[in-house]
């Protein structure tokens, strides 16, 4: 893939994301750092390219098989929060790997990313544009995202870009201490999360942030 495809032109340019970057400020995202990385990666690279014209409008976009390529605020508004939450953050596990979007934001702000996702057709994807973009830092995992990586041990961040209607169990039990869970949660309506485990006991604490709309976090794996 050239210079040119992974810059952008037109309706991808620069200056469009530039745009992008503006609205998200304007509407209340202050991390310098996720709007940095956010700027300088190239949304329409994880679109189907009849869709890369509107990768840096501030909307979620389809991306095949009933899920979709979520919301640049959600996105950005997501990670400053599991960033700022969390006093250390070294290995976090995405739940839903999707396009792979998230995760290359993700990857680029912290060392060790693991993710899961479903559908095995868009997982194959997303691994292709994350090699495209040189971030090796990211282990992929062809798995039902509700029981998370339980082999994989405990991690200091989790954040789901599909919304369950309860919280799993097992994804709080795979939080290690202080770890922070960054989750959309609700089906008619719903919610986004932020659940933190106290020290080294079984004690949660949520805070319901605001109200979002999500794909719903579905059982089964898909080939």
């Amino acid at each position: 893939m050239n210079s040119l495809t992974l810059e952008g032109i037109g309706m991808t340019s620069k200056r469009t994301r530039d745009r992008l970057i503006q609205r998200l400020i304007d509407q209340g995202v202050s991390s310098q750092e996720v709007l940095d990385v956010m700027g300088n990666t190239p949304r329409h690279l994880f679109l189907d390219e009849a869709l890369s014209h509107r990768a840096y409008e501030d909307t979620a976009l389809p991306i095949g098989y009933g899920q979709t390529l979520s919301q640049p605020y959600i996105v950005a508004r997501m990670t400053e929060i599991l960033l700022g939450a969390a006093g250390k953050l070294d290995r976090v596990l995405e739940v839903g790997t999707g396009s792979g979007y998230q995760t290359s934001i993700l990857a680029q702000l912290i060392p060790e990313v693991l993710s899961v996702e479903r559908i095995k057709p868009l997982q194959d994807k997303a691994r292709e544009r994350l090699r495209t973009l040189g971030l090796r830092n990211v282990q992929l995992k062809h798995a039902d995202g509700g029981f998370g990586w339980p082999d994989a041990g405990l991690f200091n961040g989790i954040i789901s870009t599909a919304a369950p209607r309860s919280v799993p169990q097992g994804l709080l039990d795979q939080l290690a201490p202080n770890g922070v869970l960054v989750i959309p949660v609700g089906a008619d309506e719903q919610h986004l999360q932020l659940i933190v485990r106290e020290g080294e006991d079984d004690k949660f604490r949520t805070q319901i942030l605001e109200p979002v709309r999500f794909v719903p976090l579905l059982s089964g794996v898909t080939r």
